[in-house]
């Protein structure tokens, strides 16, 4: 039992698993921040651009009585199908989908690109040995270097 322990708190405590949590705790607040941007900014302007279209409250109650809201539906305990709620779902991903891929494209650009090492080391062009870039004789064949 204490070697299951001992192994778990090696797996648990490793720089992945660390890594890991902090990109599930960034990204559910990130996730927050994409959601509000595509309720409250993005939504809107597709409401505005398709005639105010809106499937929330598109359903299919599997009663004979009719209702006209899915909450009066659900005040007399009739269950629906709820097709709207799911398109709006899907639309809401799709938008959070791409945006979330504009981001990363973003994020990607914005990456340092590593600086190229300046050569600490010059093979001598003798005896093909490593030597000092600033090095004025070959250690190994002594031969003058030239610069």
């Amino acid at each position: 039992m204490k070697k299951i322990i001992s192994e778990f708190k090696e797996f648990a405590i490793k720089g992945n698993m660390i890594d890991l949590a902090v990109g599930v705790v960034v990204g559910g607040a990130f996730g927050a921040i994409v959601t509000s941007l595509v309720n409250d900014i993005i939504n809107p302007f597709i409401s505005l651009l398709t005639g105010k279209l809106d499937f929330s409250n598109r359903f299919i109650a599997l009663s004979d009585k009719h209702f006209n809201t899915i909450a009066e539906a659900k005040a007399d305990r009739i269950p629906t199908i709820n097709y709207g709620l799911f398109i709006n779902n899907i639309i809401n991903f799709l938008i959070v989908a791409f945006v979330i891929f504009l981001v990363i494209k973003q994020i990607n650009k914005l990456k340092r690109q590593p600086a190229e090492a300046t050569p600490t080391t010059q093979v001598c062009p003798f005896c093909q040995t490593s030597i000092s870039i600033k090095a004025t004789r070959c250690p190994a064949c002594t031969s003058t270097i030239e610069k």
